[in-house]
């Protein structure tokens, strides 16, 4: 990630007066202009790092410019430790683990047990419990993809079982609400799409195939919020009080709003698609939707074939 590649060298030139583009970039896995465009994004931060030509030229500090071991406190250190541990749950990579011994290197030994305290308090575990080996093996293949800038495909089932052949110019990965999530340029619908990487199958990449990164539009971004979200209803639910453990595990204490005859309201708004609908089906018969009364005629007809098929005992 760029992050952990500039901050590992600010950290180099913390403890050397001058390194080479060549070195960094065999170090980083990275070509040799990566390197260059992080120089000037470091340049760009406030830290000024020259380049100097010759035979025992290198990337440096500019001259007059004083860089000690205190440019990030223990606490900021501590913060990035901290956060580097908790992507690796799900998004590990080599590259974290290097980054934070070099970290660890620059806490001065009579602060040690303090920092080890600091980043050991707090731990946001993204991965699934069991783990999930297939999801791993996609983050490695996009991962390389955005590195190299080549297109991937793949077969996609979107929300509504309809399944189709996608090719995309991969250039974000992104974890949201427990799900991962590709942002891509969909060469097909030619407009930049989020595809959830469980509904992926088959991907592959392209290695022959490069492309330029582009950059979305402000108008391209907002109609794409609105295609992913094409109505969001608010939905009253009632939990009946033997159920409310459930109510305060999905939507938490404060949501819960008392009735007098004991069960508790909840209202909350969702986009109206088939994840909702099966949301509410998995909640049991504890729980009833409210309104909108339109949902509850869908649940209503969704929950009689669920009965019918179990009313068709099929063992006898």
């Amino acid at each position: 990630m760029k992050l952990e590649r500039l901050l590992s060298i600010i950290i180099l030139l913390l403890n050397r007066r001058m390194v080479q583009a060549k070195e960094l970039a065999e170090r980083f896995e990275v070509s040799v202009r990566t390197i260059y465009r992080d120089i000037d994004a470091i340049n760009a931060a406030g830290i000024p790092i020259v380049t100097y030509q010759g035979t025992n030229g290198g990337i440096g500090l500019s001259e007059g410019y004083r860089l000690d071991r205190n440019i990030l406190t223990n606490d900021e250190l501590a913060t990035i430790v901290t956060a580097l541990r908790s992507i690796s749950t799900s998004y590990s990579k080599e590259q974290h683990q290097r980054l934070v011994e070099k970290i660890n290197s620059v806490v001065l030994p009579e602060h040690e047990e303090e920092f080890q305290h600091k980043t050991n308090r707090v731990l946001i575990d993204y991965s699934p419990w069991g783990g999930n080996k297939h999801l791993r093996a996609k983050l490695i293949l996009l991962d390389e993809a955005l590195d190299s800038c080549v297109l991937v495909n793949f077969t996609y089932s979107n929300a509504e079982g309809e399944v189709s052949q996608r090719n995309v110019e991969p250039h974000m990965l992104i974890l949201k609400g427990r799900q991962w999530y590709l942002q891509a340029y969909c060469l097909e619908k030619e407009e930049f799409r989020l595809f959830k990487l469980k509904r992926m199958k088959g991907l592959r990449i392209d290695h022959e195939k490069t492309f330029i990164r582009r950059n979305p539009s402000n108008q391209e971004h907002n109609e794409g919020k609105n295609k992913l979200k094409p109505s969001t209803p608010e939905v009253v639910f009632r939990f009946q009080d033997k159920a409310r453990h459930l109510a305060e595990e999905w939507f938490g204490i404060e949501e819960l709003l008392p009735v007098e005859d004991g069960s508790w309201l909840v209202k909350k708004a969702y986009p109206e698609n088939e994840w909702l609908y099966s949301f509410i089906l998995s909640l049991g018969h504890h729980v009833e939707v409210l309104e909108p009364q339109h949902l509850r005629k869908i649940i209503t007809s969704r929950a009689e074939k669920i009965a019918k098929v179990y009313k068709n005992d099929k063992a006898t």
